[in-house]
């Protein structure tokens, strides 16, 4: 009889579960939303914009945040001793990354013309 380590069980648990958790996400194709898709069903979807504008035009340009950026700095480097008061000089290491934007441009009819990703 072979004995199964609980660790490697749970494992192999966790990449099935990170396998079906990335084959269930799916990615938009926009293009074939142009000139069906709603502001509507934007809102309903995504939910209320970040940002809106309607232009002289009658057309309808919001912007959802998708993804939130974040700023991390953190200090590196031999803090010595414990005997010795303060640590020794270290750098820091700045990490940013931005926000990520959708944005979308419906016509005076409500259909989406157009869409954009936007980095900033």
């Amino acid at each position: 009889m072979k004995v199964i380590r609980l660790p490697a069980l749970c494992f192999a648990a966790l990449l099935v579960t990170g396998w079906l958790t990335g084959c269930a996400t799916q990615k938009i194709d926009w293009g074939s939303r142009i000139g069906s898709y709603t502001f509507d069903q934007a809102v309903g979807e995504w939910g209320p914009p970040d940002k809106q504008a309607k232009l002289t035009d009658g057309t309808l340009v919001a912007e959802w945040l998708t993804r939130r950026g974040y700023y991390q700095s953190s200090a590196t480097g031999y803090y010595g001793p414990r005997w010795r008061y303060g640590p020794y000089p270290s750098h820091y290491v700045d990490t940013y990354s931005p926000d990520y934007f959708l944005r979308l441009s419906f016509g005076a009819d409500g259909r989406l013309q157009s869409w954009k990703k936007l980095v900033k």
